[in-house]
């Protein structure tokens, strides 16, 4: 026997072992939405490619809007119709409303302890309530409008300036720039930190986070960090974390008299901290320090990178559609008039304005792919 058959024979063997060992212990289930046929051990994933929204989107005319998909060893379910995304997120919201567990996530968000990450459960549904309750609320969003009006103000005359002596203005770090002023007085209280760059580390966590990793789909890869995003992973983690824990020191150490008119993100959820977040759960869930640091960083994702993305391509197709954006100033000036600002008061009565975000939004969505839903049938692990 040749030197260069005995691999051939040993792998030969080890995906004969492999099949053996699914068909008798992880037997199909009787029911299973159309897809194309797998691979052993990968699966489909050789089918995802560089761009796997484009690839799904071609493989759902294929195969129909709900199809499933064997992502190395996760059997997965993809969605590709508003019809069904309704009867899966809507109507049977409650069976997908967890999770799967994955290794960006565990690394990054403490263990999943966020919102966006966390399994579906009493701390999930408890940590939901908080800071629906405490962050988001109707008062507390009123309460940082003076905040998101001084910014704004700043951004105009900003423009206003460039537009006197002809300059070329970028759209996008303009808007970057506000949204992140914004989000650092609103959450932590303050301007710009001078001594880390909080944004790059946010946009690190966010790249590794949304990156294919194969450890999440052959777990026994995991060990060998082949892509080497486990160790990006632990790296940025420990970044991130070194800044939270300053900025939470910072906070504990500021005394009344230096504290603003209002109270901030991290103001609020270090006055819950060790409380029950519901005295009435049996359960008695508290907020530590941790789940401070993965709630603060879910907040500030959501907070720069969507609507920093939902407001440059606004922009864009406005500029591209002068028509849409005559009847736009129009509506404006009709409402609101050219003597003042618009304020956050007049939304309501700007209904052109809310049909051309809800047409941006759905042109461009800010991720082409939803974070995974998780379900579980009996020994399956539906994706």
């Amino acid at each position: 026997m040749s030197s260069t058959s005995i691999p051939i024979l040993v792998f030969l063997l080890f995906t004969l072992t492999y099949l053996l060992f699914k068909h008798f212990l992880h037997p199909k289930p009787k029911t299973k939405p159309p897809g194309p046929p797998a691979l052993p051990i990968i699966g489909n994933l050789h089918l995802l490619g560089t761009l796997p929204h484009r690839t799904l989107q071609s493989l759902s005319k294929k195969y129909g809007p709900i199809m499933s998909l064997q992502l190395g060893q996760v059997p997965a379910i993809v969605i590709s119709s508003s019809k069904a995304a309704e009867s899966f997120l809507k109507t049977h919201d409650i069976n997908f409303a967890s999770r799967p567990k994955i290794q960006g996530s565990e690394l990054l968000s403490y263990g999943s302890k966020g919102m966006a990450f966390s399994e579906y459960s009493p701390y999930w549904r408890n940590v939901r309530k908080l800071c629906t309750v405490k962050l988001l609320s109707a008062s507390k969003v009123e309460m940082f409008g003076p905040i998101r009006k001084e910014e704004l103000d700043v951004l105009v005359k900003s423009l206003e300036k460039s537009a006197l002596v002809g300059e070329v203005v970028n759209v996008s770090n303009v808007v970057e720039n506000l949204i992140e002023d914004i989000m650092y007085k609103m959450i932590l209280g303050r301007s710009k930190y001078e001594q880390f760059d909080l944004m790059k580390l946010v946009q690190e966590a966010t790249i590794l986070i949304g990156a294919f990793n194969l450890a999440d789909y052959v777990p026994w890869l995991g060990a060998l960090d082949i892509q080497g995003l486990t160790r990006s992973c632990k790296k940025t983690s420990k970044s991130l974390d070194e800044v939270l824990e300053l900025i939470i020191t910072e906070h504990e150490q500021t005394t009344n008299v230096h504290k603003t008119d209002h109270e901030d993100f991290v103001d609020i959820l270090l006055s819950v901290t060790s409380e029950a977040i519901n005295p009435e759960n049996e359960q008695n869930l508290v907020i530590d320090r941790t789940n401070i640091k993965a709630i603060l960083l879910d907040m500030i994702v959501a907070a720069v990178d969507t609507s920093s993305t939902v407001i440059e391509w606004t922009l864009s197709e406005l500029l591209s559609h002068p028509r849409v954006m005559k009847i736009l100033q129009d509506e404006i000036q009709n409402e609101v008039g050219n003597n003042r600002m618009v304020e956050e008061k007049d939304l309501k009565k700007l209904n052109y304005l809310d049909m051309v975000i809800d047409e941006a939004l759905r042109l461009y969505p800010v991720a082409p792919l939803l974070v995974p839903r998780e379900y579980v049938v009996l020994e399956f692990n539906w994706v």
